[in-house]
């Protein structure tokens, strides 16, 4: 019996194997096709290009917007003095505690009012509220409760980061098909092992989501915050300029904050692909 199969399974096997080909598409006319080199620089370059030309037929008026070789010899000046790299660290640092601060209480109340009705009932209309309130109208009650100083910087910049990553990470999370649920309960798994086998592996996506959101929002934050009574950072740099009409300085300090948002958006997006790299997609 055994001989009968194995030679009915050596006999069958190539004839499924042709069907199978026969009915597989040989092309794929609806998907993106093949990545493009250097995709992720191509429209700057362009923009870039753009720029440089416009300049150097005179069609873009140098008082207006300085050429890209100005800038680019600015900024190398502004290094080597050691401006720029003094107030780049100012910035970054002020970036970075805002996003730690702001990612931790938007995973922290995500978290609680996705997975709890009380939670839910408590936090997410405050939340609404805020959401509704932009920061530049919160900034002269956060300038009294805290003053001008460092604090009242990284408190801003962390209320700006943690709207979208509650937001992202509560969709995901009450967006988790149901039938995992259920299966969850089926297989009698404990609430700790619910959460960290289904509730945080379904939330991932909205969470990486709200991260990209959330790494933009804190440069946004942090071009406000520095430009009020600072003392350094890129925001004073430019502010500075702006005193006394330095346009190729304040070029910098925006290709500075551009450069800084696309490497930070370009490492989230990686990660995302990296974390979620079982699931098949359109960008696949």
């Amino acid at each position: 019996m055994t001989a009968v199969a194995q030679e009915v399974a050596t006999t069958a096997a190539p004839e499924r194997v042709t069907s199978a080909a026969d009915v597989r598409p040989t092309t794929r006319r609806l998907g993106l096709g093949k990545p493009l080199p250097l995709a992720a620089g191509l429209g700057i370059g362009l923009l870039v290009a753009i720029w440089a030309a416009g300049s150097a037929t005179g069609l873009i008026d140098p008082r207006v917007l300085t050429p890209p070789w100005t800038v680019l010899t600015t900024g190398v000046e502004l290094t080597v003095d050691g401006d720029l790299p003094g107030h780049l660290w100012v910035s970054l640092t002020r970036a970075a505690l805002g996003l730690t601060f702001g990612v931790a209480a938007g995973v922290a109340l995500a978290l609680a009012s996705g997975l709890s009705r009380l939670g839910d009932a408590l936090l997410d209309g405050p939340i609404q509220v805020k959401r509704a309130i932009p920061n530049l109208a919160l900034l002269p009650l956060l300038i009294l409760w805290f003053g001008i100083d460092e604090e009242m910087k990284v408190i801003t910049i962390a209320l700006g980061v943690f709207i979208p990553i509650y937001l992202h990470t509560h969709n995901g999370l009450r967006s988790i098909d149901k039938r995992y649920v259920e299966l969850a309960e089926t297989l009698r798994l404990g609430r700790h092992q619910f959460v960290t086998r289904v509730v945080l592996p379904g939330a991932l996506p909205g969470f990486l989501l709200g991260l990209r959101f959330a790494v933009t929002g804190s440069l946004l934050a942090l071009v406000v915050v520095e430009q009020v009574n600072g003392t350094a950072g890129i925001g004073y740099m430019m502010e500075l300029a702006r005193t006394y009409g330095q346009t190729e300085v304040i070029l910098v300090g925006l290709v500075v904050y551009g450069v800084l948002g696309f490497t930070a958006d370009w490492s989230v997006r990686l990660l995302q692909r990296k974390a979620l790299s079982w699931r098949r997609t359109l960008e696949d």
